[in-house]
């Protein structure tokens, strides 16, 4: 038992010093360069990525991975189809919008 625990807090560990990026942008659009509060964006559609996992399509032209995988993210909603059908057109805020151009993050 304490060596399946000591298992699990090392992985915990190793999960959390993981810096795995991967593009989330699915097309260029203008209408994310015109995103007056760079965050708030609508819902257009989904798809699954290589792995079956959701993806959510923004109106801004960004994309972003919607997990439903317990306890760490509860998002029910996600697996059911007609759930997420009720999402399109609905406001999401988009984290790629709020962290700003790359630009806008530049010191003088």
């Amino acid at each position: 038992m304490e060596t399946a625990l000591l298992a699990a807090i090392s992985m915990g560990r190793d999960l959390l010093h993981k810096k795995i990026e991967r593009p989330s942008l699915a097309k260029q659009s203008s209408e994310s360069e015109h995103n007056p509060d760079r965050r708030n964006s609508t819902v257009t559609g989904f798809h699954q990525d290589e792995d079956g996992h959701w993806v959510v399509e923004l109106s801004c032209g960004h994309t972003q991975h919607l997990r439903h995988q317990p306890p760490w993210q509860s998002r029910a909603w996600v697996m059911d189809s007609a759930q997420r059908q009720e999402k399109i057109g609905r406001p999401f805020d988009c984290g790629w919008c709020a962290q700003g151009s790359v630009s806008d993050n530049l010191v003088d």
